[in-house]
């Protein structure tokens, strides 16, 4: 077996757990927690989005466990693509990154639970648990945000500029937020630096910003202080 697919024989009894994330530690504690419960076991583990896809649909779990920041990949991209051949399939979307910007889009993305990392350890088992019963779980913290902003007949897309991008839109801005160079960013993403020049006049267009110096530095103050949350 590879470091990517680590393969479990998973009892019938128990419900079966894959989990997505780039960081060997992360994923082993996550192994951890979820092999001590008698109802769950760990089927399997990738480290990117293609590993994934893959052993998702040979080993087919009963839950995914995604990381949103994938080296090669985004995991809001990848639930979408798990959603896509497996619409029944629930995905629990975990993230260091601000959960008041990053869990709608991930429940938009067909999620049926957002973490944050921080606390991921003391609540994975209750979202798996609770996804797997045909539940959503977030925070109480976005549950009171999205309860009120349905009451309101508002969401947060006229608030935060940045809140009108697609996913992948949004996906290319937070790279170039980061520092990287379109034929980086295009690499990244498996497409053309032409493509990605497209998608980045969309979002100077949306974000009505005139030319990419400023959208640069734009890009760099909100990962900046997105990243301090």
């Amino acid at each position: 077996m590879t470091q990517k697919q680590r393969q479990r024989p998973a009892s019938d009894s128990k419900k079966k757990v894959f989990i997505v994330d780039d960081h060997p530690v992360v994923r082993d504690g996550l192994i951890t927690l979820i092999e001590h419960e008698q109802d769950l076991k760990v089927c399997g583990d990738a480290d990117d989005a293609a590993e994934a896809i893959k052993s998702v649909s040979s080993l087919k779990p009963d839950v995914v466990i995604v990381d949103i920041g994938l080296k090669s990949s985004d995991g809001i991209e990848l639930t979408k693509s798990i959603k896509m051949q497996h619409p029944r399939l629930p995905v629990v979307v975990f993230s260091i990154h601000d959960e008041s910007v990053y869990a709608e889009r991930a429940l938009r993305a067909g999620a049926s639970a957002y973490l944050m990392k921080e606390v991921i350890s003391e609540n994975v088992i209750t979202a798996v648990r609770a996804v797997l019963r045909g539940e959503i779980y977030v925070s109480d913290q976005i549950a009171k945000k999205f309860l009120g902003n349905a009451f309101q007949g508002k969401s947060d897309a006229g608030t935060d500029p940045v809140s009108k991008l697609s996913n992948r839109e949004f996906e290319i801005f937070r790279l170039i937020g980061a520092g990287y160079k379109a034929s980086q960013i295009a690499d990244r993403m498996h497409l053309s630096v032409k493509t990605i020049e497209t998608y980045r006049a969309r979002i100077k267009e949306k974000l009505n910003i005139s030319d990419a110096s400023k959208l640069l530095r734009y890009a760099i103050k909100w990962v900046s202080s997105d990243d301090r949350k």
